[in-house]
């Protein structure tokens, strides 16, 4: 979707935004998005093992992307972080 307008990005789900944003940055490669994203997360810090920081030594894309699924139980549910991420996604869709 190019160009999409506000209310078009915010007429979608989550789910939505997140397939495009995350199908996005993974063609551009830009893992600090998804590090981003990922420190919003309970628990994130340690379940990943790793200080957050965009350049650390490790992780790939595939292996955030990975984190993301099993962080998130799969895209089930975002719970109270639902808000902050819908805003994170559309804020890269219309930036990018």
């Amino acid at each position: 979707m190019t160009d999409a307008t506000f209310a078009e990005l915010d007429a979608m789900s989550t789910e939505q935004l997140r397939e495009r944003a995350f199908a996005r940055a993974k063609e551009s490669r830009d893992v600090k998005f998804f590090w981003s994203i990922l420190k919003h997360l309970p628990d994130s810090d340690e379940a990943s093992g790793l200080d957050g920081a965009p350049n650390s030594v490790g992780p790939t894309i595939d292996e955030a992307h990975a984190l993301w699924r099993e962080l998130t139980g799969h895209g089930a549910g975002y719970g109270e972080h639902e808000p902050l991420l819908r805003a994170a996604f559309i804020d890269y869709l219309q930036k990018h």
